[in-house]
Order: structure tokens, then sequence, then C-alpha cells
């Protein structure tokens, strides 16, 4: 099985997608530990600051070393030349938070999986032409799920994972999957503000596996 069908089942499987950014390098990954250990085998790292790059080639060194069935996507890519730049550091698929055309030839290129961002039927339609699988319900909270309910039977060959405002409770995950979801993407609301200053690694991992238990609960 080639990387896209694996992760195009796992992400599914997992039925969460973790993201996160951390300006500190050990943070990020003792972050990317807790994850792994609440059973989380792929994680997307956002490219949101100045060290994100050089953090990301740490969690690529972590998840070659350390975590061998990890796979690391990299998020917030807006064009072409800094997703060329995450291929080359090992990234194993691209996530945006639009529709950015100038990704898909580079991603293609190297048979990579990307998620583009949308907000409208008609984005998606493009999305959808453009040769996309999986696409990120962006920003999740300002669609909602009646919003995927609406739209979802006309789009019977592609996954939807909404990102955004996604809460960690039974109420908004829940609402989600009845909506069609094959996962949600969690941010904020799992790896905390608070988690990541207090280094509650612990919390994390128990949180997340939470999270898990929510998502198995609501399928």
């Amino acid at each position: 099985m080639d990387k896209k069908a694996t992760l195009l089942k796992l992400i599914p499987e997992q039925g969460i997608l973790p993201l996160y950014f951390n300006k500190d390098e050990e943070v990020s990954v003792k972050i990317l530990h807790a994850l792994y250990e609440a059973g989380i085998r792929t994680v997307e790292y956002t490219n949101r600051g100045e060290a994100a790059f050089k953090n990301f080639t740490k969690l690529r060194h972590v998840c070659d070393t350390e975590l061998k069935d990890m796979y690391l996507g990299i998020g917030t890519i807006k064009d072409g030349e800094t997703a060329q730049k995450f291929i080359d550091a090992g990234c194993d698929y691209i996530i945006s938070p639009g529709l950015v055309e100038d990704v898909v030839p580079v991603a293609d290129k190297s048979n990579m999986l990307w998620f583009p961002g949308c907000m409208t039927p008609t984005e998606i339609i493009k999305a959808e032409k453009l040769g996309a699988k999986c696409i990120k319900l962006f920003p999740g909270n300002m669609l909602g799920p009646s919003f995927l309910s609406g739209i979802k039977e006309l789009f019977p060959n592609l996954l939807f994972m909404p990102t955004g405002g996604v809460d960690m409770t039974k109420e908004s995950i829940g609402g989600w999957f009845k909506a069609g979801v094959c996962a949600v993407g969690m941010g904020s609301k799992l790896i905390t503000k608070e988690v990541m200053a207090n280094q509650e690694y612990a919390k994390l991992t128990a949180d997340t596996k939470e999270a898990i238990a929510i998502v198995n609960a609501c399928r």
C-alpha cells in the first residue's frame, strides 16, 4: 500500500488529527511523545512561526528514530514553494488553510497527499477536480455540522475533516460524525495553551485518550 492510501485509511481509523505548533523545540518533541503514548499515529505540525521549519526537521528525526510508525504532516501551507521545502524535509502529507492551487502540482509530483481548506461548495468542486481526496472544512466553527449534512451527498467520493472549533465534548464531536466526517482536526481545544505552557504532558496523553474514546463512541 502506498503512503497516500495508508494515510487515507489511518486518519479515518484514528478519528482525530491533533495539530499544533510550539516555538520551543523540546516542548514540540514532548507533545509528540505524549500524543504517541495516547495511541496517535499521525499528527499535523503547523507552519505558523519562524521556528516551524527547524522544529519540524527535529520532529521528523524523532519520528524516524524513536516513533517509527508515526506519520508527520505539515499544516498551514499557503504556497507551492513552502510545500516543496517541507516535502524535501520529509513531511508525509500537506494541509492548507485554503484551496492553494500551486501546492497541487508540487504534491502530485511527489505522489503526496494534500488536504485543501474549503468552506464553499464551489471550492470543494474545484478541489475535487484538482484531485483532492479529503477536504479540510475550515473554519469548522463557522460552518458547523449542518453545512456538511447539507452538501455531503453531492460529494460521495470525498472524505471530510473539520478543523477549528471542534470541542472536547460528545455533543461537538458527535454532531460532526453524525454529519458524516471521517475525522476531526483538534488543535487548541486538545493541545491547550495551558498544557503547553505548564508542560502537562501526562494530562495531554489522558485528554487525547478521552478524545479518541469520544470519537469511537460517536461512530
